[in-house]
C-alpha cells in the first residue's frame, strides 16, 4: 500500500513503446502511482506504487473499485490518457471531488455528433455535417453536403472507419466501413458521420485546461496516407510554433472548450487549415496519441507528463516552451496486409538527426491494413533537424534502410486498441 499521503491514479497505461515515458513523467512529477489495469501490470511496475486489476472499460465497475482505494488511502488525482478510458475517469474524478474535466463534457467530446451541435450553436467553423442510420438518410445528406465528403463512426478513435467518398457510386459501401468499425473498449453505433471534406493542411493541438483558462503548448503538423482511409504517416512539431502565437487559432480553440463546457484537463484538438481559415474538426479529451506529446517534449521541452499530473492535482501547469528547430517522426507501413516475417531497423545515429529507430512488429504479428484493421505499423523513426524539411531528409534515408517482408495474412480480422 502507498504512503499516507496518498495516490495519483492512472487509468489505462497503454502499450510501452507510445506511453511509457508519460507514465513514467507522471510517477516522478505526481508521487506514488496507483494504476487501474485489465491486467496484471509488466512493464508499468517500476512506476507504480500499487495496483488493482479492473475492466477499465466498464464505468461502474471502475467508480466501485475506485471508491475501494479512496476507502484505503487517499487519491490525491485522477488520469487517463487512453480513449476508451476518459469516460470513466471523468466520472471516478467527480465521484470522488478531485479536479478534473465534467464528466458530460467528455461525453460531449468522445460523442461526435454532440460535439458538432455544441460547436454549431456557438458558431464556431466546421465541416457541414449529418448523423445518418439509413441509405436514404445517408443519400439526402451528401446531397446537402456535397462530394467529397468523409464518413466516419460516431465514437471511435485512431481514424478507425473514417473514409473519404469522392462520389455517389462509393457512399454506400463507405457507410458500412464506417457502421461496422470497432475498437476494443468503445461502443459502436448504427449511426455514421457525414461531414464535408476540406482540403489544406491539418494540425493537432494539445493543451492544458486550468479551472476554464485554455493554455495550448504543442502543435504538431499532420502527416497522412493511405488514401481513401485516413492513416497518420507521421508528424513534425517545430520548437518556436508560429501558429501558437496566432490568435484567430487561439480564439477558435478557446471559443470551443468553452462551448463545450471542457474547464479542465487535457485536450487534443484537431484543426484543418483552409483556404477561407481554420476550421474545427475534432476535440479529444486526453494527450495526443502516436507519440505526440514525445515530440513536443524533445523539441519544446513541455513534459505532457507533468502536465497531466500537475492538472490532476489542481495545479496550473508552467506550459513555457524553448529550444529550436524540428522534430519529426514517421510511421512505417507494410505494402498490404500481411503477417510480418522480417523487420529490421537502422541503428539510431542522433548525430546525423536520427534520435529513435523502433520495430513494434515482431515476427508473426499480423498487420492488417484499412478497412479491416488500422494502425499496421512495422516500425517508428524518430528525427530531429532545423526545419522540418531538414526531418524528412534524415526519415527519407532511415526509411530507405529500413527492411521488412512479410507473409499473406491468416484469414482473420483485427480489432485496434489504442
Amino acid at each position: 500500500m502507498a504512503n499516507s499521503d496518498g495516490v495519483l491514479l492512472v487509468m489505462a497505461s497503454g502499450f510501452p513503446h507510445y506511453r511509457e515515458y508519460l507514465l513514467a513523467s507522471i510517477a516522478q512529477r505526481g508521487g506514488p502511482v496507483w494504476l487501474f489495469e485489465t491486467e496484471q501490470p509488466s512493464w508499468q511496475t517500476p512506476y507504480i506504487a500499487g495496483s488493482t486489476v479492473v475492466d477499465v472499460f466498464d464505468p461502474e465497475e471502475v467508480v466501485a473499485a475506485a471508491r475501494k482505494l479512496a476507502a484505503r488511502t487517499p487519491v490525491r488525482g485522477v488520469i487517463s490518457y487512453h480513449e476508451a478510458v476518459i469516460e470513466a475517469a471523468a466520472r471516478v474524478a467527480a465521484e470522488l471531488g478531485l479536479p478534473g474535466p465534467a464528466p458530460e463534457a467528455v461525453t460531449a467530446v468522445r460523442d461526435k455528433p454532440t460535439t458538432r451541435r455544441l460547436l454549431d450553436r456557438a458558431g464556431i467553423r466546421q465541416p457541414r455535417h449529418a448523423l445518418v442510420a439509413t441509405p436514404e438518410e445517408a443519400e439526402a445528406a451528401a446531397g446537402r453536403i456535397g462530394f467529397p465528403l468523409v464518413a466516419k463512426p460516431r465514437g471511435l478513435g485512431a481514424s478507425q472507419g473514417v473514409v473519404k467518398v469522392t462520389g455517389e457510386a462509393e457512399l454506400g459501401w463507405a457507410v458500412g466501413v464506417s457502421r461496422t468499425a470497432r475498437q476494443s473498449g468503445m461502443r459502436g453505433h448504427d449511426e455514421v458521420l457525414l461531414e464535408q471534406f476540406l482540403a489544406g493542411p491539418e494540425i493537432s493541438v494539445d493543451a492544458a485546461v486550468h479551472d476554464g483558462e485554455y493554455l495550448p503548448y504543442l502543435i504538431a503538423r499532420k502527416r497522412l496516407g493511405g488514401e481513401p482511409y485516413f492513416e497518420e504517416t507521421g508528424h513534425v512539431v517545430l520548437a518556436d510554433e508560429p501558429l501558437l502565437r496566432d490568435a484567430d487559432l487561439l480564439r477558435l480553440l478557446a471559443d470551443t472548450h468553452q462551448a463545450l463546457g471542457y474547464t479542465h484537463g487535457t485536450t487534443h484538438t484537431e484543426v484543418k487549415l483552409t483556404s477561407e481559415g481554420y476550421a474545427l474538426i475534432e476535440v479529444n479529451g486526453r494527450l495526443g496519441g502516436d507519440l505526440i506529446p514525445y515530440l513536443g517534449l524533445l523539441a519544446n521541452g513541455v513534459d505532457s507528463g507533468v502536465v497531466a499530473a500537475d492538472l490532476a492535482l489542481g495545479v496550473r501547469p508552467d506550459v513555457t516552451a524553448h529550444g529550436a528547430g524540428a522534430v519529426g517522426i514517421r510511421f512505417l507501413y507494410p505494402p498490404e496486409t500481411c503477417v510480418a516475417r522480417r523487420v529490421e531497423m537502422p541503428e539510431p545515429d542522433p548525430e546525423a538527426g536520427l534520435l529513435a529507430s523502433v520495430a513494434v512488429a515482431a515476427p508473426g504479428t499480423p498487420l492488417i491494413l484499412p478497412p479491416d484493421g488500422a494502425i499496421a505499423r512495422y516500425g517508428f523513426l524518430i528525427a530531429r533537424g532545423r526545419t522540418p524539411e531538414e526531418c524528412d531528409e534524415v526519415l527519407d534515408r532511415a526509411e530507405r534502410a529500413a527492411r521488412f517482408e512479410g507473409d499473406p495474412p491468416h484469414a482473420a480480422r483485427e480489432t485496434v486498441s489504442v
